[in-house]
């Protein structure tokens, strides 16, 4: 393997001539792509000043990007007789097939081609009916030549057909029957019987959700789920407030508890109270109740002016700060470390500069859904290369931050089938307003991301893979994850599409720490918000020590027996084998405010 040298940048709009020197507030990553010269800089911040005066659109996919992929895939597709050859037999079998099923009797089967198990726009039985089951089955048979037509064609980029396939998965879930009242069975009965009423109600959900979202409110049925009344309501007070975070420490409930305190360290592209829901799914609660100070970071929701906030500065003001607050509240203990995606990822960077310095001011860490390896983060990196990058940089220099609408868009794109179309059609054309839960009304109270932080994410870990190779500095020091020995607990979720379980598994590869590993049921917020109780819960847990063999993640899921019930029970059950028992409270800090603190109510 090449050994690359980990080398400090300059910040993304100035030069520093000083190899090796990072300018204040500056950035920890350049990479591969070399200082830009100062003629260069001079010429970009022109560039974008006139940006800022002629705002283009915010869009979550480059055009260069988007016409890269079409043109690629395009021009392999032409150079490919045998892939033509094998399309048109396709489509004349497909056309054959739906012409049988057209003709056929009323008494015969016209359903020739079933949709995918997870696609539920035709579970109705109107849809067997005719003409409808016409309409379903052509749009079923469309997306089958599709599929066949945007994958292996030979010498398109995997990067660039996966972009392809998106984009005609995007136009045939748009152009479906069940997204039009003449075309769907079931809005058609649904209008008959009201006599249009429900297409009424729908106009009027239209315009409301449109008000809304152009005034910033939370979506309607959010207002059963206040912060500080119905929801985060663990009592406790803010011991710290920086210009980044908030640092809360909850009440205990246990007239001990254990001698080590935990501490949250969430992601900041999600407000911590995803963490502290409702009493009944609360994981704060749920350790505070087991004997546990529990400590929660609350990060700032940044805005213009807090640009040039970067991942150093999340690491000096978040985790190192509260690090050093929990000291005095518990003096000569070692803490619980919990990070959660994005802060999953950081706290990792932590433990392993930690670990460079010999500190032994972590017990154990708990990686929630967090990567620490990039190199396939799954649908998300339709949305990240080269180009598409520097498209971002180019709106979040403009802008200040990644807008939270532009992230909360990309997220609906690579579910559009159930976050988009499937809600229009419930909400616009049924006129039906579905109830929402404490976790959708959270999901909906979006942050931004500030221009440094976002950009150096991108590059040095997205593009250059840079935690990974070892290559990358924090605190202007060059970090290695085989630095972190302290016991490891990771979870992922078998539907996560944001930090994919195979892509958390990777740590297995970079430390020699003892590794529990835990794959939870659900996605990226339901598989972590699992509190014991729920009938459906499973998971599978496997612990793992060094010299152990390492194990494929298929291999790990082949051996590893599915457990029923919540992955919170066994997790308990290991932080309390990693902690030292019982001893008196914890030294009362002095108070900020009272839980959830002021940052979280930030929009």
């Amino acid at each position: 393997m090449t050994v690359r040298k980990a080398v400090t940048l300059s910040p993304p709009h100035r030069v520093n001539h000083h190899a090796g020197a990072r300018e204040p507030g500056g950035s920890p990553w350049l990479g591969r792509r070399g200082e830009p010269t100062e003629t260069f800089q001079r010429y970009q911040d022109i560039e974008r000043a006139a940006q800022a005066l002629w705002p283009l659109p915010a869009t979550a996919v480059s055009p260069s990007t988007a016409l890269g992929a079409y043109s690629d895939w395009m021009q392999h597709l032409l150079a490919s007789p045998a892939k033509q050859w094998e399309l048109a037999e396709i489509a004349i079998q497909n056309a054959m097939r739906w012409a049988r099923a057209a003709s056929a009797g009323p008494a015969d089967n016209c359903w020739c081609i079933e949709p995918l198990p997870q696609d539920k726009r035709f579970d109705d039985p109107a849809w067997r009916e005719r003409p409808y089951v016409w309409f379903a089955q052509a749009l079923l048979l469309q997306q089958s030549w599709w599929q066949h037509a945007t994958t292996g064609v030979p010498g398109v980029s995997p990067h660039h057909e996966r972009m392809v396939e998106f984009t005609a998965r995007q136009w045939l879930d748009m152009i479906s029957p069940s997204n039009f009242v003449a075309l769907n069975p079931v809005v058609t009965r649904r209008t008959l019987e009201e006599g249009g009423a429900n297409l009424a109600r729908g106009a009027m959900h239209a315009l409301g959700d449109a008000y809304r979202e152009s005034a910033n409110l939370p979506p309607v049925g959010a207002e059963p789920y206040e912060l500080g009344v119905h929801v985060a309501t663990t009592p406790g007070r803010v011991v710290l407030r920086n210009r980044l975070m908030e640092l809360i420490q909850y009440t205990p409930t246990t007239p001990k508890v254990h001698a080590e305190p935990i501490l949250f360290v969430p992601a900041w592209i999600m407000k911590y109270y995803v963490l502290d829901l409702e009493p009944r799914n609360s994981m704060v609660k749920f350790l505070v109740d087991a004997g546990y100070t529990v400590f929660m970071i609350s990060w700032k929701n940044p805005h213009a002016e807090d640009r040039e906030l970067g991942l150093d500065d999340y690491h000096r003001l978040g985790v190192r700060a509260a690090l050093d607050t929990i000291a005095k509240a518990r003096p000569d203990r070692a803490v619980h470390a919990v990070g959660y995606c994005l802060g999953g990822t950081l706290l990792a960077m932590v433990a392993s500069l930690l670990g460079r310095e010999r500190s032994h001011v972590l017990k154990s860490i708990t990686l929630l859904a967090a990567q620490v390896d990039f190199t396939d983060p799954g649908e998300l990196s339709l949305f990240i290369d080269e180009s598409q990058v520097a498209f971002f940089d180019n709106q979040m220099a403009v802008q200040g931050v990644l807008d939270k609408g532009q992230m909360r868009g990309t997220f609906q794109m690579l579910r559009s089938r159930d976050l988009v179309w499937s809600y229009r059609l419930a909400t616009y054309l049924m006129g039906e307003r579905a109830p929402i839960s404490a976790l959708m009304a959270w999901n909906a109270d979006g942050t931004h991301l500030p221009y440094r932080m976002h950009s150096e994410y991108l590059h040095a870990l997205y593009l250059d893979n840079a935690l990974a190779h070892g290559e990358y500095r924090l605190g202007g020091v060059p970090i290695s994850l085989s630095d972190i020995h302290t016991p490891i607990f990771s979870v992922g979720a078998v539907q996560d599409h944001v930090a994919p379980w195979r892509s958390v598994f990777k740590l297995h590869q970079f430390t020699t720490a003892d590794q529990t590993f835990v794959l939870t049921a659900g996605g990226h917020n339901v598989g972590i918000v699992n509190p014991p109780g729920q009938p459906k819960s499973s998971h599978r847990i496997r612990h793992w020590k060094h010299l152990d063999r390492l194990l494929t993640p298929d291999e790990w899921l082949e051996q590893t027996e599915p457990e029923p019930g919540s992955w919170w029970t066994p997790w308990l059950e290991w932080l309390r084998r990693h902690s030292s028992g019982l001893e008196a409270l914890p030294v009362a800090l002095p108070s900020l405010g009272k839980a959830p603190g002021t940052y979280v109510l930030q929009k």
